[in-house]
């Protein structure tokens, strides 16, 4: 699969993700078989950069390519500065949002707002793609509405303004990320275009994967939520997609050193104080995609055991709470060494789904 000059290594994509698409996750995922990350979004009002959440959002040292930067707001002159900027700064592929429900870009008539404006839509899509030699993409919904799914009109728009991929998210607006996703305007939009495109919207399995390729002819898929706190979900799909069969999750002393790993780039990317406070959603994230929703163990059936799980409970509160760099990391290796004996004494199965589904509370906020 290729994005203008750039052959993609796997055709999955990781969704930006306000707030959980760092340089760090980014780079994690890539390794663990993300073809492409996306950083997050970054407004186009250049007045706003000169903030440290901005700065961090347009930090790509490092990063393999393609370094893929999303751009969002309805202006089209902004939209145009911003692309330049961010291409002049190395920036080799452009991202449009045109996806986001949140209220406070809404609100801004930005991000999935647009989708009520096709008029405004095509002027600012023809707008960055001539204003920049880098590819631009686009990131969209199905629609306004469940009544106003006009996501095929946009599709036919961007295509028409020289976009060279789509990634589309299998709900309007207005559905935010509640229901399940749908998959039949996703398949319209790829029988009405001949630029690639991503699928996006619920896909946390192998089977699902294949399923949603099946049934939307799509190009690719994009991954959001299911990849937080299992970065591994990349080379699962991969496997499956390939194999017809599933890959077990890592073993536990691998999502230690997984877990470890990632907390040690935080730490040095946002520095200590804001580095332990990002970590620790991230830490719940591997927690529920790992464990189930539940650090307990599934029986209590001796003193010790039930002893046990009050200790695992506790650490992994005092490590959601940590302060500092130095008890963080010395609690996230207490935590794995108390899961460790509980699984060794028979504690129930403290593993979420090896078949790659994610039952934990987060993956009731879909991507």
């Amino acid at each position: 699969m290729h994005i203008g000059p750039y052959a993609l290594a796997a055709p999955l994509a990781l969704a930006p993700m306000a707030g959980v698409t760092d340089r760090p996750f980014r780079m994690l995922c890539r390794r663990m078989g993300a073809g492409v990350a996306a950083s997050e979004m970054v407004t186009s009002d250049v007045r706003l950069w000169h903030t440290p959440k901005s700065q961090r959002r347009m930090d790509h040292a490092g990063e393999p390519e393609p370094r893929v930067v999303q751009i969002a707001g309805g202006d089209a002159a902004q939209m145009v500065e911003a692309a330049r900027l961010n291409a002049d700064s190395g920036a080799q592929i452009i991202d449009i949002n045109m996806g986001c429900p949140a209220k406070k870009v809404c609100n801004k008539a930005a991000g999935s707002a647009l989708l009520r404006d096709e008029a405004l839509v095509a002027s600012i899509l023809a707008a960055v793609v001539r204003a920049v030699e880098v590819p631009v993409t686009l990131k969209m919904r199905t629609g306004w509405d469940p009544a106003n799914r006009n996501g095929v009109a946009i599709a036919r728009i961007a295509e028409g303004a020289g976009i060279r991929a789509l990634a589309v998210h299998g709900r309007t607006r207005a559905d935010h990320y509640t229901g399940a996703a749908e998959y039949q305007t996703i398949r319209a939009i790829k029988d009405a275009v001949r630029i690639p495109v991503f699928a996006n919207g619920d896909i946390d399995s192998g089977a699902k994967a294949r399923a949603v390729l099946e049934e939307t002819g799509a190009d690719g898929l994009m991954i959001g939520r299911a990849a937080q706190g299992r970065p591994w979900i990349f080379n699962q799909l991969r496997h499956f997609l390939a194999t017809g069969t599933t890959l077990a999750p890592p073993a536990l002393p691998e999502v230690r050193d997984i877990m470890l790993a990632h907390l040690e780039q935080l730490y040095a990317f946002y520095g200590e104080h804001a580095g332990v406070r990002v970590a620790r959603k991230h830490l719940g994230w591997y927690r529920d995609a790992a464990f189930g929703d539940s650090a307990v163990p599934a029986h209590q059936d001796s003193e010790r055991t039930v002893a046990q799980g009050r200790d695992h409970d506790a650490l992994f509160r005092q490590m959601r709470v940590a302060e500092s760099v130095s008890v963080q990391r010395r609690l996230v290796l207490e935590w794995f060494d108390a899961v460790s004996a509980e699984e060794s004494h028979g504690a129930g199965n403290l593993r979420g789904p090896s078949n790659g589904g994610h039952t934990g509370p987060e993956m009731r906020r879909r991507a």
